[in-house]
Parts: C-alpha cells; structure tokens; sequence
C-alpha cells in the first residue's frame, strides 16, 4: 500500500508546477497553426506555454491531463485508505 509520506511526495510535485489547469493544444485538432503546445493556467494565472520534442498526441494528452488527474486521484486514494482504517 502507498503511504501517506508517497501520496505527500507526489502531492507535492504535483503542487510545484506551473499554475493549472493544463490543457493540450494540438496543431490541427484543437487549433490551426503554431505546432503543439500545453497551456498552463488561465487569464491572469496563465503561465508559460510547455513545448516538447518527439512527444506523441497522446503524451501531450497525457501530460496536460497529470495536472488535474494526480490531485483527484490522491484525494481518492486518502478517501479510501480512511474508509480502509
């Protein structure tokens, strides 16, 4: 079982990115021109766009989703290590 000082480790990599949420942009898909991109944060919390070389669709996916997927699934994961105790 992963213990709390993990799920605080993780938390707090989570926690020392740019701002959230993130959201992919891929060239084509979700916009016409620039190459593909992850926006970080929104209006004044906007932060610094993430670039990558040689990542597929589904990292950038993958990636932006991190962002708001790890703090959902940590809380989960404290939800049911309670109910457990």
């Amino acid at each position: 079982m992963i213990t709390d000082e993990e799920l605080n480790i993780i938390e707090q990599r989570c926690a020392n990115t740019q701002n959230g949420p993130w959201k992919a942009y891929i060239e084509n898909r979700d916009h016409q021109s620039g190459g593909n991109f992850i926006m970080t944060g929104e209006g004044a919390e906007r932060e610094e766009d993430i670039e990558m070389m040689g990542a597929t669709i589904a990292d950038y996916d993958f990636i932006a989703n991190a962002k708001q997927d790890i703090p959902t699934l940590i809380s989960e994961i404290r939800k049911l290590k309670a109910m457990l105790s």
